[in-house]
């Protein structure tokens, strides 16, 4: 599995990129993985609040629906669109066009509570 250097981790395999005070969210390699074929996504609406460690959306495959835990604290500002026609995009790219939303932290030091790579890889046992 796949386990880029460059971003943080939720031990429930959200990944996180932290471009200034926006996180940008996905879900890990080893999450696409699991679910196997990815048929639709059910983002958090732009506007929404999310809190880290709450539900904030739903992803579903060929073998079951998921939900998905906001790692960090924020107001949702940018859901990807092309995930609505797309939600294939997660299994083939989950790290980049893959994408689920952005969220404008509230908290940035939330961060800090993700796993580093090392961390996520140990975690999922690689």
């Amino acid at each position: 599995m796949s386990v880029p250097t460059n971003l943080c981790y939720a031990k429930t395999h959200e990944w996180v990129r932290v471009e200034g005070d926006t996180a940008v969210v996905g879900i890990t390699d080893h999450a696409q993985h699991e679910l196997t074929d990815i048929v639709y996504i059910e983002p958090p609406d732009i506007g929404d609040t999310i809190v880290a460690g709450k539900e904030c959306a739903v992803v579903e495959s060929v073998k079951a629906a998921s939900d998905i835990y906001a790692p960090v604290s924020g107001e949702v500002t940018e859901i990807n669109t092309a995930l609505a026609d797309h939600p294939e995009l997660i299994n083939k790219d989950p790290y980049g066009k893959g994408w689920i939303f952005k969220v404008k932290m509230t908290d940035t030091e939330e961060v800090d509570d993700l796993l580093d790579p090392d961390e996520y890889a140990s975690h999922i046992g690689e």
